[in-house]
């Protein structure tokens, strides 16, 4: 564990304060994202793996009346051989009628296993009731296996009740996004930054401006706002969309470590230092061991005593001997680290540490646990 935060710090460390991005890779147009799709359906051709449960029975009843016009009893068509499933999927903003698109399958029911089924189609509804896609009849792909003995011993890889299907859907009516906008006879478009930041929105705007001069406008930290000259044609909008996404500006890095003290991970972002201060670090080790005794009464007048378990528990506490360590001020991550290294600190040593630098206003930088 001390090696991969020690690596993570390292990679962190190397690298120079800022880096260059394009434009594209950190931030997205407004209006360019995709739409959620689900629908609930069926998966037949389970090997005594599926449902168990009459909702299941119901679906395939109503299934076979709808597509067939017969009627079963739902109560005698209780199988293992079929399962209730939620089926999800996204449509793109880019997404045309026609299009296939990847599909998601997974069990509501007690199904222990998809592998080998095949989903019937199914329609899939966006939020507000209409059918997008429809997710036509295919074989499931769950990258699982499941063995199960018959003293109900079971060994499993990966999750069997879940699984994919590529291309599973076919799109039936798109959703066209709006990129550009016009506002008082000018048309534009917003580049949405995707981490909030005023010293890289800044660079964004100076970095258009380098290409196009005084078409680019900052609004806040998280967006900025593109006029498309007049010279651009209508029409030829996405081409000039492209040009600037190409364009590197340096992306600046928050001082911010990240600690999730459920796994002991540490991640530092750039720019971290710490005050002058000086850092004791101690280790408490504590024992506890139990076992279970015997008393068998062997001494006279015992005659109605029984023999019983008696449970014995010793706790020992030993307090390692610490070292008060001074600490210099740091400005780079590569620096901190080596400084906290010198004191053979463990990924728990460092969680306890970085939390009392910020209770004693010495460490710059934001801290958040996970």
């Amino acid at each position: 564990m001390r090696q991969i935060v020690i690596v993570l710090f390292g990679v962190l460390g190397i690298s120079v304060l800022t880096y260059a991005a394009r434009i594209k890779d950190i931030t997205s147009v407004v209006g360019e994202r995709g739409n959620p799709l689900t629908g609930t359906g069926l998966v037949a051709g389970l090997q005594n793996t599926g449902d168990s449960k009459l909702p299941s029975a119901q679906a395939l009843a109503s299934f076979l009346r709808r597509e067939d016009g017969l009627t079963f009893n739902p109560n005698l068509l209780t199988s293992g051989s079929i399962a209730l499933v939620a089926v999800t999927a996204e449509l793109g903003p880019y997404s045309r009628e026609g299009s296939t698109i990847d599909i998601n399958v997974s069990t509501l029911g007690d199904a222990k296993s998809l592998q080998g089924g095949t989903l019937l189609a199914t329609e899939l509804k966006g939020l507000d009731g209409q059918v997008y896609a429809v997710a036509r009849t295919g074989a499931i792909s769950t990258a699982s296996w499941t063995v199960e003995g018959q003293t109900g011993s079971k060994v499993a890889k990966n999750h069997p009740t879940s699984g994919r299907i590529p291309n599973g859907a076919h799109v039936e009516r798109e959703e066209r996004s709006t990129l550009i906008e016009v506002e008082g006879g000018r048309r534009y478009f917003t580049l949405a930054l995707r981490n909030f930041d005023l010293t890289t929105a800044q660079r964004i705007q100076d970095g258009i401006d380098t290409v196009v001069k005084g078409c680019a406008e900052m609004e806040d930290p998280g967006s900025v706002r593109v006029y498309i000259p007049d010279t651009i044609r209508p029409g030829k909008e996405l081409q000039f969309i492209g040009k600037l996404m190409e364009i590197e500006v340096e992306a600046d890095l928050a001082a911010v470590v990240v600690i999730n003290e459920k796994t002991g991970t540490i991640v530092a972002g750039g720019h971290i230092g710490i005050s002058e201060t000086a850092i004791a670090q101690g280790n408490l080790v504590v024992k506890i061991k139990e076992q279970q005794l015997v008393s068998q009464p062997l001494a006279p007048f015992t005659e109605n005593a029984t023999t019983e378990i008696v449970p014995d528990t010793s706790i020992s506490v030993t307090e390692e001997e610490g070292h008060l360590i001074r600490v210099p001020k740091v400005v780079t991550v590569t620096e901190l680290v080596d400084a906290l290294n010198t004191i053979g600190a463990t990924p728990r040593d460092l969680i306890a540490i970085f939390n009392a630098l910020r209770e004693a206003k010495a460490l710059h930088a934001e801290l958040k646990t996970m």
